[in-house]
């Protein structure tokens, strides 16, 4: 009775409200990927439910770790992901186009997706030694902006610009909530577009030609324009209700490439309409809440900072996928969490939950840490 009244307790300590809208999302994932494979768990739903278990179970033992335990783990974390990254760039799989994987055995690991992770921890780490009212110097700013762009550069050697993005982005958001003066952010935005024009000439020809498909998807509609204008064209068709489930003409006649990875929102889109896209949108939504809601309750700054840097990570995942699924934004290749196939992506969202429902778990731990 005792050791039942224990698991029970550990079972209690779990936001399962947070835990309704993971499984919830999912599941619309797992029927979309069904749907991608034209009604068969093959070649994508089957694989995607595989790997949800090991995930999953990763997102529990995240949960439960100690908050200390995080606390003395978040350099070596960092540490192993520069490493991987740095392998990637020496021995990586090349695939469409770009080198961005590592094998390890039979499994085939994109390191940076999970140094989005690794950078989220290692800033709140370091800033977690700070006072909340007090706003570091900007001699303290050097180690911060070091471990930014370590990853950030290696991962756009691959190159990865999109990941490479939303790495910088969160680092950023994770900096202003740490305290760092808003001028800084006003003098690095005016920098970045001062920098544009040099930019543009070293990104490489597909990147450029995104953005000039983005300004003008019409000029190529068979060659760099047909991703996009096909995925207006699903959407739109979709309606209100949409065409119904396994009845959408784009996805199912395979006139929409990438459907189970970059383009999975059109495909859910088209057969649910503007209602399935409200559902999971307000879905998301109230994932951004449970984030905001768990680092205003955190008593530590380090669990505060995760929470606030895992939904930021999410804020752009979705902000970005829909975009360019609609057309908004240029295509950069980001998946969609939680729906859309693709192992390291799925892995790492779940092990972002788990950190989430860490800060949950330990809301109430006081944290102390010896200064830099």
């Amino acid at each position: 009775m005792g050791r039942g009244r224990h698991i029970f307790y550990w079972i209690g300590q779990l936001n399962w409200g947070l835990m309704f809208l993971i499984l919830f999302l999912f599941m619309i994932g797992m029927m979309m990927q069904y749907s991608a494979g034209g009604g068969h768990l093959d070649p994508w739903a089957r694989s995607h439910l595989i790997r949800f278990f090991p995930a999953f179970v990763g997102m529990l033992v995240i949960a439960y770790m100690p908050p200390q335990w995080l606390l003395k783990l978040a350099y070596p974390l960092y540490g192993i992901g520069v490493l991987m990254l740095v392998a990637v760039e020496v021995s990586g799989h090349i695939g469409m186009g770009a080198q961005r994987w590592i094998a390890l055995g039979p499994v085939n690991l994109q390191p940076s997706e999970l140094m989005k992770l690794g950078i989220i921890v290692v800033l709140a780490r370091y800033f977690h030694t700070f006072h909340p009212n007090e706003k570091p110097h900007p001699m303290y700013l050097l180690i911060p902006l070091i471990l930014l762009a370590i990853p950030a550069a290696l991962i756009l050697k691959q190159p990865n610009l999109g990941t490479a993005f939303i790495l910088l982005v969160v680092g950023a958001i994770v900096l202003f909530v740490a305290g760092v003066r808003w001028i800084y952010f006003i003098i690095a935005g005016a920098g970045a577009l001062i920098a544009l024009p040099v930019a543009w000439q070293f990104l490489h020809d597909y990147q450029k030609q995104r953005v000039l498909t983005f300004l003008n998807p019409d000029q190529d509609p068979l060659g760099a324009g047909y991703n996009i204008i096909q995925s207006i064209i699903a959407i739109g068709s979709g309606g209100l209700f949409g065409k119904g489930y396994l009845k959408g003409s784009q996805g199912q006649l395979d006139f929409l490439p990438e459907k189970q990875t970059d383009f999975i929102f059109t495909m859910l889109a088209e057969e649910f309409g503007f209602v399935g896209c409200l559902v999971v949108i307000l879905s998301y939504l109230l994932l951004l809440v449970f984030c905001i809601g768990i680092a205003l309750r955190s008593r530590h700054r380090f669990g505060a900072l995760i929470a606030v840097g895992i939904g930021a990570l999410l804020f752009l995942h979705v902000l970005i996928n829909i975009g360019m699924s609609m057309g908004l934004l240029p295509v950069v290749g980001v998946p969609l969490p939680l729906l859309s196939y693709g192992g390291t992506m799925l892995i790492t969202i779940f092990l972002a939950f788990g950190l989430l429902m860490n800060v949950w778990i330990h809301r109430d731990v006081t944290l102390k840490v010896s200064s830099l």
